[in-house]
């Protein structure tokens, strides 16, 4: 472990590690605790691919290597080689937790929970829910736990914050046995990313997040809305996939179910898992502008005179408007919105061109805020909807919840010490 003077009082530093496990991807940071410092950060990428490199960013540095990465294994290796290399940490040892991001947790979790062999067999069961982000989450879990078997490893599921919305929200109108045999609901997902960016707009307004009604606009590759009521997840647009929802980068969003079978026998396809592919890596802003899945070449483009791409654009923002809508009735009232993530945070064009479209509700964005981006409230001070740029943090949600479960932890344990009466 580490020490360090503040203030006179020698504080232990311990190190938190969060981890974002993709298919060919290793996303971290490295905090130190409890002083939430960053000492590090980066992404292991194209794992198994040509072309794989990793890169670290730490106390004003920058190290970036391409080099052959064949597996998850091997990634993890690398990282845990390279702290020590860039004296980020002395031994494994000062690395007591490792968090996990698990998009879905069903209804098995509705909170961040310490890893166990039951809560890996739980993981795998729900794969089949997100079929692009549980088994490779699950892959770096199982990694970690193996070359960190001392670290304490938490898991924190982008579903866990919906649990609270209300069953007219999460029920489908299917036949109910579905839902009391096999879990078919809406789940949700960026759950993380929604409860953190609400804590902090609540924190701009200087208002009580519980008597806030806000939209949080998740908009990144993958993109969903939540609309959040008193604090806690209210209603959101993913389902029970990540499939499901608004355009994004390569996913379709919403679809009318017959639409699958149709094409499925006009394209000749046999196996539903073809069709689901389609609709997941072929579609979205890629699908239909034919140009790229990235919002920064759609939109360039569109600006060049590209019809579809154009098109494309305008069905992203579309259906933003449309959820919004939605959920300013729903609530019966709304007091923010909220543009995170890469494509909310970092794109002035699709924030003002949501906007425009709610003009309509008194929404004023500022040119000039809107321009400047970063954690900013870019409405004007006459709006009657705050609109606010905040950019997401779910590694720092994810270790504080680890925080959380250490206080939860010590608790027992000291009750455990006291003597019986």
């Amino acid at each position: 472990m580490q020490y360090s003077e503040k203030k006179g009082a020698l504080l232990i530093m311990e190190k938190t590690l969060v981890i974002n496990s993709g298919s060919s991807s290793l996303k971290f940071k490295l905090y130190a605790i409890p002083t939430e410092e960053v000492l590090a950060s980066g992404l292991i990428d194209r794992i198994g691919i040509n072309g794989s490199s990793v890169t670290v960013k730490y106390a004003g540095k920058k190290y970036h290597e391409e080099v052959a990465i064949a597996d998850h294994a091997v990634a993890v290796e690398l990282l845990l080689e390279l702290l020590r290399k860039l004296h980020l940490i002395a031994s494994l040892d000062e690395i007591t937790a490792v968090g996990h991001r698990v998009v879905a947790g069903g209804e098995e979790f509705d909170h961040s929970v310490v890893i166990d062999d039951e809560v890996i067999r739980k993981i795998d069961d729900l794969s089949d829910m997100a079929r692009l982000h549980n088994p490779a989450n699950l892959l770096g879990i199982k990694i970690f736990k193996k070359l960190l078997p001392n670290a304490l490893a938490v898991a924190s599921f982008d579903t866990a914050y919906h649990h609270s919305m209300p069953a007219k929200n999460y029920l489908y109108s299917v036949p109910y046995e579905w839902y009391e045999k096999y879990g078919v609901r809406r789940y949700g997902a960026h759950g993380i990313s929604h409860r953190y960016v609400a804590r902090q707009a609540a924190a701009m307004l200087q208002r009580p997040l519980d008597e806030l009604k806000l939209i949080s606009c998740h908009l990144g590759a993958g993109a969903s809305l939540c609309a959040i009521k008193d604090g806690l997840s209210f209603d959101t647009t993913m389902g029970f996939t990540p499939l499901t929802g608004l355009t994004m980068a390569t996913r379709s969003g919403d679809v009318d179910v017959e639409l699958v079978n149709y094409m499925m026998k006009k394209l000749k396809i046999t196996d539903p898992d073809e069709m689901i592919s389609i609709l997941t890596k072929d579609s979205g802003l890629l699908g239909v502008s034919g140009v790229s899945s990235d919002m920064r070449d759609v939109i360039a483009a569109k600006e060049a005179g590209n019809e579809r791409a154009a098109m494309a654009v305008a069905l992203f923002v579309k259906n933003i408007v449309r959820y919004i809508g939605q959920y300013y009735v729903e609530m019966k009232g709304l007091d923010g919105i909220i543009f995170t993530a890469g494509i909310g945070e970092n794109s002035v064009p699709i924030r003002q061109m949501v906007c425009d479209e709610l003009a309509f509700m008194g929404v004023k964005l500022d040119p000039t805020a809107n321009a400047k981006g970063g954690e900013n409230i870019i409405s004007t001070p006459d709006s009657t909807i705050s609109v606010l740029c905040v950019p997401t943090d779910e590694e720092l949600m994810i270790s504080r919840d680890i925080e959380i479960i250490k206080l939860q932890q010590k608790e027992e344990l000291s009750q455990d010490e006291k003597p019986l009466l």
